[in-house]
């Protein structure tokens, strides 16, 4: 922790995100830069917070008769041409997103060095059009769609991504993409429409193995100033510092902060919902909690019936994230998506937060292709016209949770099947088996015994037949239970396992539907 904390107070110290020369390197290619002007994140709040008093005007569309037919096909036969990168002597050049149907609004990208910004003047000539069927005369004054950061030599991939409203996403350790990060959510699920603020404006810096972002948010409801630090570490792990500051220009009911977005559609716990061949899909499968007074929660993910929201109520939480804790290919046998290859997403809030709840929002999906998880940190207290707020929090892009205690052990699968006991006829028909696994930390190296209790409440209906017992031949110990119920209302379940007065394990929550 420490050593990630210096590198990136190291880089935020540096003079400037360009290497020295980088401008003139970018005018060796064949990028436009604009003139120059002062810049700082100063300089920014203060116009995030002009902007605040002003009504909003939403971007005005360019082509849209051509952009509507820039469909996922023709995306992925439109190139950007490498002599286009922005700095390209630079540990990680930029490369520049083409507008499309499904990210139609333009951006104004800026290169900064030492002090000075320069807008990065458009061009069709960006881009290789090749068999896309697209007239680049046409596409004149068309604008970016938003930007990616290309790995260090000889890799040739891209490590973070900003493209779309508020959106942004890194590749993480196993360099495959999945999660993605907002700026801010505004009354997601809730009674009336969600609001979508972009980042209308990004300025783009580098300080050696250092990435930073500043970016302008812009919507009906709020603008803000947002810095984004970034360091993509040997492993591949992508560690980044966030500091925004928020101004409102009308009152939001529903403010979420540090909000994350992924999609499950079933995993070991619904097989009745695998409509596919595929055993599992989703980008991830459960929400992982520290909260303000220690506990490690761990809720796996679930496709509802309906929409539902879950709201965790907290103070000065230490944590959350969205994860892919199951990372074994042969659980999803997808050689093209690599699903067990996803990276989890943990926010480590800077400072107190205060009261409020980590809220996890889950939308009914039928497929894959719709983005239908939402976690973020709801603040306690209206949000009203014309006032403002900060955040500071950390972004970790990895494969789990970062310095998880080596005293609880985790959660590694949640199992649903009949009740009763296998093989008894008939089988009880109103009962549910639950059985789950847990792995790591004070079970490791322990030895099969059969006094460790698993303690188990319900919101409703009766627990029986609840037992724990170790998995032979692996370091897994599983507990197992009943439940018992009539009616069709969502059941809330809570377990955790326990030798004498010693808390053994994380805390598993759980939504049934019966």
């Amino acid at each position: 922790m420490q050593k990630l904390d210096r590198r990136l107070i190291l880089a935020a110290l540096s003079a400037s995100l360009l290497p020295r020369g980088a401008v003139a390197a970018a005018l060796a290619t064949a990028i436009r830069l604009g003139p120059p002007h002062d810049f700082s994140f100063g300089l920014l709040a203060a116009r995030a917070k002009k902007n605040a008093s002003q009504p909003y005007k939403a971007p005005a569309p360019r082509a849209a008769h051509i952009i509507k037919g820039i469909d996922f096909d023709a995306v992925q036969k439109i190139r950007f041409r490498p002599d286009h990168l922005l700095a390209p002597g630079a540990t990680y050049p930029a490369a520049f997103f083409h507008l499309s149907h499904y990210s139609a609004d333009p951006v104004i990208l800026h290169a900064v060095e030492g002090g000075q910004a320069r807008e990065i003047l458009y061009g069709p000539d960006y881009f290789d059009y090749g068999a896309s069927g697209l007239d680049a005369r046409a596409l004149a004054g068309l604008g970016f769609s938003g930007f990616r950061i290309l790995e260090a030599k000889p890799r040739q991939g891209d490590w973070l991504a900003f493209q779309g409203a508020s959106y942004f996403r890194s590749s993480g350790q196993d360099n495959q993409y999945g999660i993605s990060a907002r700026g801010i959510a505004i009354n997601t699920a809730g009674s009336t429409p969600e609001e979508f603020p972009r980042f209308s404006e990004f300025w783009l810096e580098t300080h050696g193995a250092a990435v930073t972002v500043h970016a302008l948010l812009d919507g009906p409801s709020i603008t803000g100033a947002y810095k984004f630090d970034a360091v993509q570490e040997p492993s591949g792990i992508v560690v980044m510092n966030v500091h925004c500051e928020l101004f409102f220009r009308a009152g939001i009911s529903q403010l979420g902060v540090a909000p994350l977005t992924s999609m499950y559609w079933y995993g070991e716990n619904e097989r009745r919902k695998a409509a596919d061949w595929r055993p599992e899909i989703h980008d991830s499968d459960g929400l992982a909690i520290w909260t303000g007074k220690g506990e490690r929660i761990w809720r796996p993910l679930v496709n509802p019936p309906q929409v539902m929201t879950n709201s965790f109520v907290d103070e000065n939480p230490k944590g959350f994230g969205l994860m892919q804790r199951d990372r074994d290919f042969a659980d999803y046998q997808d050689d093209g998506a690599y699903y067990n290859k996803r990276p989890g997403l943990w926010v480590e809030p800077r400072g107190n937060w205060g009261k409020g709840a980590v809220q996890l929002v889950e939308i009914p999906t039928e497929d894959e292709t719709q983005d239908n998880i939402v976690a973020c940190w709801r603040p306690d207290g209206d949000i009203a016209a014309g006032g403002s707020c900060s955040f500071d929090y950390r972004l970790y892009w990895q494969d789990s949770e970062p310095a998880y205690p080596g005293d609880i052990a985790r959660t590694v699968a949640t199992r649903l099947g009949r009740g009763g006991i296998p093989g008894q006829n008939p089988w009880p028909r109103d009962k549910q088996k639950f059985v789950v696994d847990f792995t790591g930390g004070p079970l490791g190296q322990m030895q099969s015994r059969f006094d460790i209790t698993p303690v188990v409440t319900t919101s409703r209906g009766k627990i029986d037949g609840a037992y724990v017992l170790k998995v032979v031949g692996t370091e897994r110990w599983r507990a197992g239970f009943d439940l018992q119920i009539d009616g069709k209302a969502p059941v809330g379940l809570r377990m955790f396992l326990k030798l004498g007065d010693k808390t053994l394990s994380e805390t598993w929550l759980y939504q049934y539907f019966p």
